[in-house]
C-alpha cells in the first residue's frame, strides 16, 4: 500500500495545450513560450454545419489546457464546450479552459425586464461540460467570477499596458475613463503612472449608440490615454477622444484589452482624433482593415506564465498589477 501511495505522489501529470479554430495562433505562441507544441486535434464538419472535435493524441491522465475565445459567433463557445467534453470523456486528469476574451460578458445582470443573464448561463455550460478551471482576461464585469463554482484565474492586461505607456515618455500624462463604469480601472493606471485622472460621462440612447458626452478633470495641455476593457463599435471611445481634443488635450491615445471592433469601428477610429490605438491580442485584428493606427501587445507571455504556475501549483497573484 505504501509503495502504491509513493507512486501516486511521484506521478507527473503531462501538460498539454490544445486550440480551437478561433485561437490557434494565440495558442501556438503560448505553447512556444512553454517549450511545448500545440496538441493534435481535428474537427469534422458535416454538411449541415454541425461539427465534431477529436483528439488525435491521447490525453489520458494529462492536464489539458484548451485555448479559445468565446466571442460570437456562438460556434466559438460551442466548439470549446465540445472540446472540454471530449477531453473529459477521454480521461484527462484536469481540463482547463483558457479564454482570452470571455464573450457574452455584457449580459451580467437583469437591467431590463425579461432578459437573460448570458454570462451566468455560459459559466453553467462550461462547468456542465466538465471544465475544472477557467483562465480568462479582463472580464467586462469582474463579479462574473462569482458565477462560477470552479476556480477562475482573472488576468489583467495592465501588466503589459502600463510598462508600454511608461515607455512613451509622454510630457504631461493623464489617464481617462470613457465612462463612469471604467473609473476604477482608470484610477489603477493613473496611480501606477503617477498621472492625473479624467472621467467621461456618456448618455446612451440605446445599445451601441452614444448620445451626449461630457468630461470631468484637468484636460488642457495633457497627453491623454483613454483606458477601456473592450471596444465594440468604437462610438464611445472616439467620441471621448473628440471631446478631449475639443477641451484642449495635446494628444489622445487609447488602450483597449479586447478589440472586438465590429460594424463601423475601424472607420471611426481611423477618422477620429485618436493618435495611437494600443490593443492586446486577445481578439485578433481584421487583416483586411486599415490597421495603421494600431499597436498590438501580446498577452501570450502572461498566459504562459500563469499556465506554468497553475500546472506546478504555484501562486499567480504577483504576476498582476492590481488596484
Amino acid at each position: 500500500m505504501e509503495q502504491n501511495h509513493h507512486r501516486l505522489e511521484q506521478y507527473d501529470h503531462r501538460l498539454k495545450i490544445f486550440a480551437c479554430r478561433g485561437a490557434l495562433p494565440f495558442a501556438e505562441k503560448i505553447a512556444e513560450k512553454l517549450g511545448v507544441k500545440v496538441g493534435e486535434s481535428e474537427l469534422t464538419v458535416f454538411s449541415d454545419g454541425e461539427f465534431q472535435p477529436q483528439y488525435i493524441e491521447s490525453v489520458r491522465g494529462a492536464t489539458v489546457f484548451i485555448v479559445q475565445g468565446t466571442n460570437p459567433p456562438a460556434d466559438n463557445l460551442f466548439e470549446l464546450l465540445l472540446m472540454i467534453d471530449a477531453a473529459r470523456r477521454a480521461s484527462a486528469y484536469k481540463v482547463i479552459a483558457v479564454i482570452p476574451y470571455f464573450g457574452w460578458a455584457r449580459q451580467d445582470r437583469k437591467d431590463r425586464p425579461r432578459v437573460s443573464i448570458a454570462s451566468k448561463l455560459v459559466a453553467n455550460m462550461l462547468t456542465a461540460a466538465g471544465c475544472d478551471r477557467v483562465m480568462t482576461c479582463e472580464l467586462h464585469a469582474a463579479q462574473i467570477q462569482g458565477f462560477f463554482d470552479i476556480p477562475v484565474d482573472h488576468l489583467w492586461a495592465s501588466s503589459i499596458f502600463i510598462p508600454y505607456i511608461k515607455s512613451l515618455n509622454l510630457q504631461d500624462l493623464a489617464i481617462a475613463s470613457p465612462d463612469m463604469g471604467g473609473a476604477k480601472k482608470a484610477n489603477v493606471y493613473a496611480r501606477n503612472l503617477n498621472a492625473s485622472l479624467i472621467i467621461c460621462h456618456k448618455d446612451r440612447t440605446k445599445a451601441n449608440v452614444v448620445g451626449s458626452m461630457t468630461a470631468i478633470g484637468d484636460i488642457e495641455g495633457k497627453d491623454v490615454v483613454i483606458v477601456d476593457d473592450m471596444v465594440d463599435t468604437a462610438g464611445t471611445i472616439t467620441k471621448c477622444a473628440d471631446v478631449l481634443i475639443s477641451r484642449g488635450a495635446r494628444s489622445v491615445r487609447a488602450v483597449c484589452t479586447h478589440a472586438i471592433l465590429s460594424g463601423p469601428a475601424y472607420d471611426r477610429i481611423n477618422n477620429s482624433a485618436i493618435k495611437e490605438f494600443i490593443v492586446a491580442d486577445t481578439v485578433p485584428l481584421q487583416k483586411d482593415k486599415d490597421n495603421s493606427k494600431f499597436t498590438v501587445l501580446s498577452m501570450t507571455g502572461l498566459f504562459a506564465a500563469v499556465i506554468d504556475r497553475i500546472y506546478h501549483n504555484e501562486p499567480v497573484s504577483d504576476l498582476f498589477i492590481r488596484s
